[in-house]
């Protein structure tokens, strides 16, 4: 039996579930990821079923921004506090916490370049022809914020919990190469690196880095990317 620690990237996983499994309530989605998790500890050796042992859930994100932005298309300010994303975020944040071995792990959004753009498609339609800047709805601008200090402290736990052999084995549920260093130092202390992307694609300097790549549910492995 492993001792395990799983650390989730909460932007990344929340945004492959709601595509994936589609919306939830914020206790549902808290309910779905806490049981995804669980079922890591359990695995087939040899034809023979383990289980392992958790040591703790690390989960990283942000919280939602308090920031009153502009929006170029309504002429309106925004108070991201008031919106509905916004509280569901809270409140699965808040249903994480009361969860048994869960722990949170907080960065911060960079809200000096938080703003509107027109998303990738529609920059391609209007270059081409296909619509006017007067054709534009909301659903062609995309908002976008920058977090800062969640991979920094995702790296310094792995290192963290690598160096002081608090556990055998660490499941990173992340689809980003930024991880590398940190997996080459977990695997050099001979922790046992298992990467879930949950479906995603993963760049080979990543693959080359980790001891297993595996999602405990059909449907992320289905995913269509």
């Amino acid at each position: 039996m492993k001792k395990v620690a799983i650390l989730i990237d909460g932007g990344f996983y929340r945004k492959v579930s709601n595509k994936v499994m589609g919306p939830k309530s914020s206790s549902g989605r808290a309910d779905e990821l806490y049981s995804y998790c669980n079922r890591h500890l359990s695995d087939k050796n040899y034809g023979i079923k383990t289980y392992d042992e958790l040591y703790r859930i690390f989960y990283y994100d942000c919280q939602p921004s308090d920031k009153v932005i502009y929006n170029p298309l309504t002429h309106e300010n925004v108070d991201f506090l008031k919106l509905e994303s916004s509280k569901w975020a809270r409140d699965f944040f808040e249903e994480l916490a009361h969860k048994r071995k869960v722990a949170l792990r907080f960065g911060e959004l960079s809200d000096g370049n938080a703003g509107y753009s027109i998303n990738k498609d529609t920059t391609k339609a209007l270059f081409n022809g296909h619509i006017k800047i007067e054709d534009l709805k909301q659903k062609n601008l995309s908002f976008s914020v920058q977090q800062k200090g969640v991979d920094m402290r995702i790296g310094l736990d792995i290192a963290t919990l690598s160096l002081k052999h608090q556990v055998d084995k660490i499941i990173l549920i992340a689809g980003d190469s930024d991880f590398v260093p940190a997996a080459k130092l977990a695997r050099r202390e001979g922790i046992d690196f298992v990467l879930d992307p949950l479906g995603h694609p993963i760049k080979d300097s990543l693959a080359l880095h980790i001891d297993g790549l595996t999602s405990v549910d059909a449907k992320y492995k289905q995913g269509n990317w």
